[in-house]
């Protein structure tokens, strides 16, 4: 699921990046009177099969979640919940892409498709490692890690929020017709680098925290996770900048909204380790 869940993020991303938003110009079908992309369609065929291709990908995960949801019901139904999320994520996601494209892409309900995508990630993260045990539930932390590392979470999705704001500002749309959010993509885009450095900053007084206030297993486990997050945080950084000033080029987006899954994933995996767990 956290293969599927980030593919379909990736795939969404390629269809914005060629101004495929709205190769289907309605929703459920991709043109008034067909569910498929018509060969008399006004939008260019190969828009509409991009648009389509990324909407059949969403019945090739709730197909995956249909599956592993049988699975848990068989060998683990302590896991119910966590299947459930993918299930009822995956249909609200099917139904807030509908009025994106309805409203055609409205920066807020495009943002709103994105951190959902993200929502679910975490829960197919943390479905994973309950199911593969990578999850150990018996390390205790002191309150000052445990409280960077929520910290560090939440700053994350802050970041990613002021992401889709920048996004919704900037060039790439989806479409050419497409609203924007009417602010200063420039003065955004540093409000989210000033985010980033703050999030630097807190990721690295946890590693200083973990390493002097915990032992063991604790300081091994949580210092190799919060080194992959800072090594993908610096990562992700540097292909911010550089997108920034070279102008946005598309391939450099499509690795920077890839490199904003990994930086989650590893903020994720931290916070579901042991009783560091931010849910609890």
């Amino acid at each position: 699921m956290v293969i599927t869940q980030s593919a379909i993020v990736i795939t969404g991303a390629l269809v914005r990046l060629t101004g495929s938003g709205l190769g289907c110009s309605t929703w459920p079908e991709c043109t008034p009177g067909s569910y498929t992309p018509s060969p008399d369609q006004p939008e260019a065929p190969l828009h509409a099969w991009i648009e389509f291709g990324n909407r059949l990908l969403t019945f090739v995960l709730f197909l995956n979640a249909l599956v592993l949801m049988i699975s848990i019901l068989r060998n683990r139904k302590e896991l119910f919940g966590l299947g459930a999320i993918q299930i009822l994520g995956i249909l609200a996601q099917a139904v807030l892409g509908g009025i994106t494209v309805l409203t055609g892409l409205n920066p807020a309900t495009v943002a709103g498709h994105f951190m959902l995508s993200i929502i679910l990630i975490a829960a197919a993260l943390s479905l994973r490692q309950r199911i593969y045990g990578k999850s150990p539930s018996g390390l205790i932390v002191s309150k000052l890690t445990r409280n960077l590392a929520r910290a560090l979470v939440l700053l994350t999705f802050v970041v990613l929020i002021a992401g889709t704001i920048v996004t919704g500002s900037g060039p790439h749309a989806g479409d050419s017709t497409a609203e924007r959010f009417h602010l200063d993509a420039r003065t955004i885009s540093w409000i989210h680098a000033d985010l980033v450095i703050a999030l630097i900053g807190v990721a690295i007084a946890l590693l200083i925290s973990i390493q002097v206030g915990e032992s063991g297993a604790t300081r091994e486990i949580l210092g190799a996770r919060i080194k992959v997050f800072l090594l993908a945080s610096l990562v992700q950084g540097a292909i911010g900048y550089t997108q920034y000033f070279t102008g946005l080029p598309e391939v450099l987006v499509a690795f920077h909204i890839l490199g904003s899954i990994l930086v989650w994933l590893s903020a994720w995996n931290l916070v579901i380790t042991g009783s560091v767990r931010i849910l609890r």
